[in-house]
């Protein structure tokens, strides 16, 4: 099952890297992008972390709130942060409850071997809690900036 626009965000919870659990419906009142990641401290995922952590002021300034979910535990995010310096939040969806109800719990495929795995994508909220713009299948290079943009021009 996969969000659509317009659609409420989902009264489910994820862990942030402190180990506090996060409501999403919380975020309702301001603006959230929530962006799906395989890995930590992997090549296209710490990219990503950067970008959006360089964005970061700009996404604050905006109203915007940021986090980043991946299935890597709350210590291993705490590590990447370190590593990298990441000032964008990021949280933990062990059990991919909040993934699949993304729709980025996927098939995947690799040298011809299927395997389950994240998608790569970002999803937008408005003010009022509902999908304003969702990315599937991100390429890394830009993605950041292009998610600022929308975000801002929600207004």
């Amino acid at each position: 099952m996969a969000l659509t626009e317009g659609e409420m965000i989902p009264d489910l919870t994820l862990v942030d890297s402190g180990g506090n659990t996060i409501k999403l419906r919380d975020f309702v009142g301001r603006k959230l992008v929530l962006y799906f990641y395989p890995k930590d401290d992997t090549s296209g995922c710490t990219k990503e972390a950067q970008d959006f952590s360089q964005h970061r002021a700009a996404f604050d300034a905006a109203g915007v709130r940021l986090l980043g979910v991946s299935k890597d535990s709350p210590d291993k995010h705490r590590k990447f942060i370190d590593k990298y310096a990441l000032t964008v939040p990021l949280a933990s969806d062990e059990p991919g409850t909040v993934l699949e109800a993304f729709g980025a719990w996927v098939e995947k495929s690799m040298y011809g071997k299927k395997y389950m795995g994240i998608e790569r994508s970002t999803f937008l909220f408005g003010a009022d809690g509902r999908l304003a713009r969702a990315w599937p299948k991100v390429k890394v290079p830009g993605h950041a900036a292009a998610v600022l943009e929308a975000a801002t021009a929600l207004g």
